[in-house]
């Protein structure tokens, strides 16, 4: 008989370690950053996770067949937050994203990406093996994918519409949509790339692009946040300079040294030994959601699974390519150590879906049912 009750035992500590430490590591840089003080940052993001742990965790009772009723009812409401933000929203650095609840500044973009993953996962689910190869598994995800699109670009806010076009890319392919259709997508995509760059592109979003492939051509203008990001995680050497002396967020060389540059943030104090930590607890979590994506033998589980990894995937791939210089800065925030609840919201979201697909799977294997 077991020491430890069933109800702990039976929970993915494989994940919830990993995720644990990536929090509470968050929590010490965000102390940092704040200059060594628990307040604003740090304080409010144990308290947020807290706060959604709970929410994923009741999330694992929802039944597939809950979740199924609730995807496309879901779906519309987020779509309605987006045009209200467009009504009513509030603007913060130029962009019009926000709506003000008063306990928290919500981003409706931020909730369309595992929106977009359950709507799809739904229409893939239901539609017959047969019509996978039609235009009847193009044409309507196509617009169910496009429409949230359009109202996120007119915020503006690249970075958000490219993480919901690749979470929806990702459960389409996994669907057995054929391999042409991408293939022509990523083809007519190419021939497109330069006519978005110079008509479609805002001159910002162009300066960000250039500035990538040389910052030094404007180190004080548009090459000032990957010039400081790099200085602070190269300043960091191995074993970094000491929790609480990161003289770059410190010294407020660093831009969002809470938000969008943690991890340089992280980098600078903890060193590549710090890195090496986040990145492996990250890789452990995302290697779990892609063994529940795949031990699940219901179309809609696996999808939904596999379609939040994908989220949670493009997440921490463009922060940390972004503040290494790799990719242009859009304002994607880290996963589990960015200071923000929006972002906190949609990541607990994934999880809690994860965990929930985790546990239709357990009690498939346990009762030879599926769902």
């Amino acid at each position: 008989m077991s020491i430890v009750p069933a109800p702990v035992a039976r929970q993915p500590w494989g994940m919830l370690f990993p995720l644990l430490i990536l929090i509470g590591f968050g929590a010490l840089v965000l102390y940092s950053a704040a200059g060594g003080s628990w307040e604003p940052y740090a304080a409010s993001h144990l308290v947020r996770f807290g706060v959604f742990l709970v929410m994923a965790i009741v999330m694992t009772l929802f039944s597939a067949n809950l979740v199924k009723f609730a995807t496309y009812p879901v779906y519309v409401l987020t779509l309605l937050l987006l045009v209200l933000v467009e009504a009513m929203g509030q603007i913060n650095g130029g962009s019009q994203r926000w709506l003000n609840l008063g306990f928290m500044q919500l981003q409706p973009s931020e909730l369309m990406k595992p929106a977009i993953v359950l709507v799809l996962a739904r229409f893939y689910s239901d539609l017959p093996v047969g019509m996978i190869s039609s235009w009847r598994a193009l044409v309507p995800a196509g617009v169910l994918i496009g429409i949230p699109v359009a109202l996120v670009l007119v915020q503006p806010d690249l970075g958000t519409s490219l993480a919901i076009l690749f979470g929806g890319g990702v459960v389409m392919f996994l669907a057995g949509l054929p391999m042409r259709w991408f293939a022509i997508l990523g083809a007519a995509g190419a021939v497109l790339t330069p006519l978005a760059f110079f008509f479609a592109l805002q001159p910002y979003q162009q300066r960000r692009v250039t500035t990538l492939l040389d910052p030094a051509s404007d180190p004080l203008g548009a090459g000032y946040h990957i010039t400081q990001s790099k200085i602070a995680i190269g300043s960091g050497g191995l074993t970094g300079k000491g929790f609480n002396e990161g003289s770059q967020s410190h010294l407020q060389y660093l831009p969002e040294p809470h938000t969008d540059f943690v991890f340089a943030t992280m980098a600078e104090e903890w060193g590549f030994i710090g890195g090496l930590v986040v990145i492996v607890c990250f890789a452990l979590i995302l290697r779990w959601g892609l063994l529940v994506a795949r031990r699940s033998k219901d179309r809609f589980g696996k999808l939904v699974a596999a379609g939040m990894v994908a989220t949670i995937f493009f997440y921490v791939a463009v922060n940390l390519l972004m503040v290494m210089g790799f990719a242009p800065v859009v304002g994607i925030p880290l996963p589990f150590m960015s200071h923000g609840g929006s972002s906190m919201l949609t990541n607990m979201i994934c999880i809690g879906s994860l965990m929930m697909v985790n546990r239709w799977n357990s009690r498939q294997g346990s009762s030879g049912l599926t769902h």
